[in-house]
């Protein structure tokens, strides 16, 4: 631990710190043999949960084939020649052709450039409190000066609506290159859209010619009960973003679009985007196997009747209300120190629980999409038997 905090780079000040041994399934295990149950699967990463036997053959199996070969978009590398195919068959149809990225804000970078790409216009629109990811393009369409501030100057000509607010829809017009919206914003609490809001925000955007993006970061590969959240809202975006859990745990992101948009990247300039781990074999067959494995079983009902199971169960008088769908769920409680205490001891009792970035009354559960009815249970009666101590502790 003394290492950990000496020659790794720290995200916070106060790093939870559990010092890992292994993981398997729904279930992760410190250097001291104590169990935690996973309700968060690695910030929603881990759709199959830790080591999926499917995923770590399809990883083996290309290990004992090729790794790095050469930059991305020149040579043809099986495995995400066959995830972007099988991406695709899985997509409306003018979701066709796919860039493979690194990470999920890589992938949102390249959305960006190529909605300017496909407009000629530089004018980019995000929402109030939303995230998109940390590097600097992605950062300036972060909807929280707080985070940003002592990073600026950042993108200019970039303006901020709030979600859900029809009214605010007016902002986007004919200097409009692209407008970016979570599905289910996710820092800002997993606030899902209301009133056909991604609708008329696609109305909007064929009306000036403006680019609609969706990053399906966080809701997409299963995670809502269908495999992107705008799948459950009957839009269609010119632009979806996806990382965290496309890859089975491992690090990778991509943005698909239209082959006749995409390929706008490829010349005038050449290189418009470019990068040389993405699609990399590993990660890619990594990919593969978790695709196949989501589609070619009934998990994504499997979520849906999950998150009926922990409404059912997580009632109690510090709970106000659970936000979300399927598997991705934010219990909102009366105020941010009940969370902390809430997260920071049913760690201590073997529950794995985390913050959302913004909303600080809101305890993430995004469990692997694989974790069994039993597991909810045992884990749900860690979490009420805290919210019962601290209750108590209150009055």
């Amino acid at each position: 631990m003394n290492d950990f905090l000496k020659f790794q780079a720290q995200t916070s000040p106060h790093p939870l710190g559990l010092e890992i041994s292994h993981a398997e399934g729904s279930y992760i295990y410190d250097t001291n043999s104590k169990k935690y149950l996973d309700f968060v699967a690695g910030v929603s990463a881990c759709s199959l949960g830790h080591r999926h036997p499917r995923v770590v053959n399809a990883i083996k199996d290309q290990l004992d084939k090729y790794l790095h070969v050469m930059v991305y978009g020149e040579y043809s590398q099986s495995p995400a020649v066959a995830f972007c195919k099988l991406l695709a068959a899985h997509l409306p149809s003018t979701l066709n052709k796919t860039y493979l990225t690194n990470s999920g804000t890589e992938a949102t970078e390249g959305a960006l450039k190529l909605a300017r790409r496909v407009t000629g216009r530089s004018e980019l629109i995000s929402c109030n409190f939303a995230y998109h990811g940390n590097t600097m393009g992605s950062m300036s369409v972060m909807g929280f000066e707080e985070r940003k501030q002592v990073f600026r100057p950042l993108l200019p000509d970039i303006r901020f609506i709030t979600f859900n607010n029809e009214a605010d829809l007016e902002k986007i017009t004919t200097k409009t290159a692209g407008i970016i919206l979570e599905t289910i914003q996710g820092g800002a609490g997993f606030i899902q859209p209301a009133d056909d809001f991604l609708k008329k925000v696609r109305e909007r955007c064929n009306a000036v010619g403006a680019m609609m993006i969706l990053d399906e970061i966080q809701p997409g590969f299963g995670r809502t009960g269908k495999l992107f959240g705008f799948q459950n809202y009957d839009v269609v975006p010119d632009i979806v973003v996806m990382g965290k859990g496309m890859g089975g745990g491992m690090p990778v992101g991509a943005f698909t679009a239209s082959a006749e948009k995409m390929d706008l990247l490829s010349n005038n300039p050449k290189l418009g985007h470019v990068t040389t781990f993405g699609g990399h074999p590993v990660i890619a067959a990594a990919c593969l196997a978790t695709l196949q494995e989501i589609t070619e079983t009934d998990l994504m009902d499997q979520a849906l009747e999950k998150e009926k199971l922990f409404r059912s169960l997580l009632v109690h008088p510090l709970i106000k209300e659970i936000r979300g769908e399927g598997l991705m769920l934010a219990v909102i409680t009366e105020d941010a120190a009940i969370t902390d205490k809430v997260i920071l001891r049913c760690q201590d009792k073997g529950l794995i629980l985390f913050w959302l970035l913004f909303e600080g009354t809101a305890i993430r559960i995004t469990p692997p999409l694989t974790i069994s009815e039993a597991e909810i249970k045992e884990g749900c009666s860690i979490m009420l038997s805290v919210m019962d101590e601290i209750l108590s502790e209150k009055y």
